[in-house]
């Protein structure tokens, strides 16, 4: 187990995947500020770990995945501080886990609503239990998807997948979810988790290195930090190559004098 700051947000590794579970099903595993920072400490030292080849997130109980934003932690904000701080910190903890390196899976045991399908929307995959719901409902608040739900969504799913759920409030059964590309698999209620650490055998099972480069490749096709995936790629590269061994070789050999 690592501490990553909020013992509602937990982090526990075995072997080559590392879960993060939230931890909060009173409250529908709905999100406040300091579970918004665990989340991305999670992320950092799931990136940070070598030994990590997959990473899964899911939610304690049995009603939801999570419920996005606490409404409780949001709504007495200011204007000003809602768009610099909570948009921010969210956008942020968010960005860390959709760009590690290794492939995440989201496992909803239940519904994914507002912020939640935000979360889910990291992931590489998601396999959604039979009963979970799928919903952006801030309009109806007089609020908008404020953790991409109206840009990382809309490339992963499509515009008018998104449209129908932010603008004609639109929810979606897990059946629809899966025809609309929101999960890519439905399971029995109570199976997510177990079917996300089989997809993730599969995956540990491939090339690490390869997966990594696809992974970042697709990214990058999503405009999913674009930048950065063109310089680690270059940096693979370079690195193989017989002129880093001989610039490095020299290098030591002109310290040593």
């Amino acid at each position: 187990m690592f501490d990553t700051g909020d013992s509602r947000v937990l982090l526990v590794k075995d072997g080559a995947v590392a879960t993060i579970t939230l931890a909060r099903p009173e409250k529908l595993n709905a999100l406040d500020k300091p579970m918004i920072l665990a989340l991305e400490r999670a992320a950092h030292v799931i990136d940070a770990d070598e030994e990590v080849r997959v990473a899964i997130i899911t939610g304690q109980g049995e009603k939801a995945f999570c419920a996005g934003g606490d409404i409780a932690a949001w709504s007495t904000e200011a204007p000003e501080a809602f768009g610099l701080q909570w948009v921010r910190l969210g956008h942020r903890a968010f960005d860390a886990l959709a760009r590690l390196r290794q492939p995440l899976i989201a496992a909803l045991n239940g519904s994914a609503m507002g912020g939640g399908l935000e979360l889910a929307t990291c992931a590489d995959f998601r396999i959604a239990e039979e009963h979970t719901k799928f919903s952006l409902p801030e309009t109806g608040l007089g609020i908008i998807p404020g953790w991409s739900g109206t840009q990382r969504a809309v490339n992963r799913f499509g515009s008018q997948t998104v449209r129908r759920m932010s603008v004609a409030g639109e929810v979606f059964d897990a059946q629809q979810a899966l025809q609309f590309g929101l999960a890519d698999h439905v399971v029995s209620k109570g199976d997510s988790l177990a079917a996300a650490r089989k997809m993730a055998q599969v995956i540990t099972a491939r090339s690490a290195l390869a997966t990594a480069a696809a992974k970042l490749m697709i990214n990058a096709a999503e405009n999913e930090d674009g930048p950065r995936a063109i310089e680690a790629l270059g940096g693979i590269a370079a690195a193989h190559s017989a002129e880093l061994k001989a610039g490095l070789a020299a290098f030591k050999a002109k310290k040593k004098n």
